[in-house]
C-alpha cells in the first residue's frame, strides 16, 4: 500500500488539505534525499534503458542521457480538470507523472532516437516539441493530467484518488486511441501473460489512418490544407502531413507488463529477472515505487535502481496557442535518485518499445533467453498463442467521437469488456 492511501486513513481530512499536506510531506523529503544523493564510486556498470555506462570512465555521458530524460512532476496552477476539479496533482499524481514519462521515453524513441540527447538552450528537433505538446497540463492535450484523471473515472478512480501502475496502463491504453500523430500499438498484458499471435494482430491492424509530422514550421498549416482527424494533432494545433495514409506493416508497439512480485513485499527471486529489464534495448523502464512512493525507474547499479522522482511540484507550464514549449523544467538537471532493489513494492508495471517487428522478435528472444530459462520463478509468462480459455481478442478501435475525455468513457469501456472481465488488476 502506498503513502496516498495511508495517509488519507491517517488524516480524515477532505481530499484538497489531505493532498495539500502530503504534498508538503514529499517535497521535505526530497529536500533531505537530495543531499544524500550522488553517483557512487564503483567499477559496477550503469544501465540506464538498455544503454551501458562506466561511472568511472563515462560518467558525463550517463548523466546527459538521464537528463534527456523527460522528467514529469506535480504541477500547480493550472486549470481545474473537469471545470471544477483540482488545480494542482500534488499529493495524488505521482504514478499518473511516471506514466507520462514512461510513455514519453517511447515517443522519443518513436520519433527521434534512443541516442538522441537534450542540450541545455539549444533548438531541439520540432518532433520533441510536439511530444511535450501530447503532455501539457491542459484538458486539450492527449496525455495531460486532465485527460488521465477523467479517463481513470471509467477504470474506477475517483478524480483526486491516487492509482496504482496497472490502473496506469489502462488509462494509457484507452488513451492512445485517440492520439493519431503516434498510432501507437498499446498492449497491456492480462493475467502474468503476454501473448505473441495478440501482439502481432495488433500492430498489423489494418484501416487506422496515421498522422506523420509535416515538412512546415511549427506552428504552421499543412501545405495542401487542413486534412486532419479528430484527436490529438487537431486539438493541439500541430503540424502534420497534408495527406493521411493507411497504418504501415508494423504499428509500433507500446508493451505493458503489470505485474505483483511478492505479497508484501518483493520477493528475491524477481530481483535478477528485473535487472535484465533494464539491460534490454527495448527497455522503457518501470512504473513502481516502494512503500511510500510511486517512481519511474530507468535503470540499476549494482543492487540499487535508479529512477525519476516526480514528488517535486512546479508551476504549470502554457506556452502561447501554437507556440514552443519552455522545456528547462522538463528534465531533470540533479544527480539521479537510487534505491535498494528490495525495498521496492511489489506492484509494477514494466515498459518495452518495439518500433519493427523485427525489434519485437528480438524482445521475444531476449526474454526467452535471459529471463525464462534463467529464472526459477518466472516473473511473466511469454506464450506464442492465445489462450483458449480467454475471450477472443479484439484489436479496440477509435470510437467515433470529436473529441478525448470523460465524456466517452463509457463508449470506450465498450471496446475492452470482455477483456477487463478476465483481467487480474495489479493496483
Amino acid at each position: 500500500m502506498f503513502l496516498s492511501c495511508k495517509f488519507s486513513a491517517l488524516f480524515p481530512f477532505p481530499a484538497r488539505q489531505t493532498n495539500c499536506v502530503l504534498a508538503k510531506y514529499e517535497n521535505q523529503i526530497n529536500v533531505f534525499t537530495e543531499l544524500l544523493e550522488d553517483l557512487p564510486d564503483t567499477d559496477e556498470p550503469v544501465w540506464i534503458l538498455g544503454e551501458r555506462y562506466s561511472i568511472k570512465t563515462e560518467k558525463p555521458e550517463l548523466l546527459s542521457d538521464i537528463r534527456s530524460r523527460l522528467w514529469f512532476t506535480y504541477r500547480r496552477k493550472f486549470s481545474p480538470i473537469g471545470g471544477t476539479g483540482p488545480s494542482s496533482d500534488a499529493g495524488w499524481g505521482c504514478m499518473l507523472r511516471c506514466g507520462q514519462m514512461l510513455l514519453a521515453q517511447a515517443l522519443v524513441c518513436w520519433h527521434l532516437g534512443r541516442d538522441w540527447r537534450w542540450e541545455k538552450d539549444c533548438s531541439p528537433p520540432r518532433e520533441y516539441q510536439q511530444i511535450l505538446h501530447c503532455f501539457l497540463d491542459k484538458k486539450d492535450s492527449c496525455y495531460s493530467i486532465h485527460q488521465m484523471a477523467q479517463m481513470g473515472v471509467g477504470e474506477g478512480k475517483m478524480i483526486g484518488e491516487w492509482y496504482g501502475p496497472n490502473t496506469v496502463a489502462q488509462v494509457l491504453k484507452k488513451l492512445a486511441l485517440f492520439d493519431d500523430w503516434n498510432s501507437l500499438a498499446v498492449y497491456v498484458s492480462m493475467d502474468n501473460t503476454v501473448v505473441i499471435e495478440d501482439i502481432k494482430k495488433l500492430c498489423r491492424q489494418t484501416g487506422r489512418s496515421t498522422l506523420r509530422p509535416g515538412a512546415g514550421g511549427w506552428g504552421q498549416p499543412p501545405e495542401r490544407g487542413n486534412l486532419l482527424e479528430q484527436g490529438c494533432s487537431q486539438s493541439q494545433g500541430i503540424a502534420v502531413e497534408s495527406c493521411l495514409h493507411t497504418c504501415p506493416e508494423w504499428r509500433p508497439l507500446l508493451l505493458i507488463i503489470p505485474l505483483r512480485m511478492g505479497i508484501n513485499h518483493i520477493n528475491p527471486v524477481y530481483i535478477q529477472a528485473l535487472k535484465e529489464c533494464f539491460r534490454m534495448p527495448q527497455s522503457l523502464g518501470v512504473l513502481g515505487g516502494k512503500p511510500n512512493l510511486a517512481y519511474y525507474f530507468i535503470g540499476f547499479t549494482g543492487d540499487e535502481l535508479i529512477y525519476l522522482d516526480p514528488h517535486t511540484t512546479q508551476a504549470a507550464v502554457d506556452p502561447e496557442a501554437g507556440g514552443p514549449v519552455d522545456d528547462q523544467s522538463y528534465h531533470c538537471q540533479r544527480s539521479p535518485h537510487r534505491m535498494k532493489a528490495m525495498n521496492l513494492d511489489p506492484s509494477v508495471a514494466l515498459g518495452f518499445f518495439c518500433k519493427t517487428e523485427v525489434d519485437f522478435d528480438s524482445w521475444c528472444d531476449l526474454v526467452q533467453q535471459e529471463i525464462l530459462k534463467k529464472s526459477h520463478r518466472r516473473m511473466f509468462e511469454l506464450v506464442e498463442k492465445h489462450p483458449p480459455h480467454w475471450p477472443p481478442f479484439i484489436p479496440p478501435t477509435k470510437p467515433e467521437v470529436q473529441t478525448t475525455g470523460a465524456e466517452f468513457i463509457d463508449s470506450i469501456d465498450k471496446l475492452f469488456e470482455s477483456e477487463e472481465e478476465f483481467e487480474i488488476l495489479n493496483v
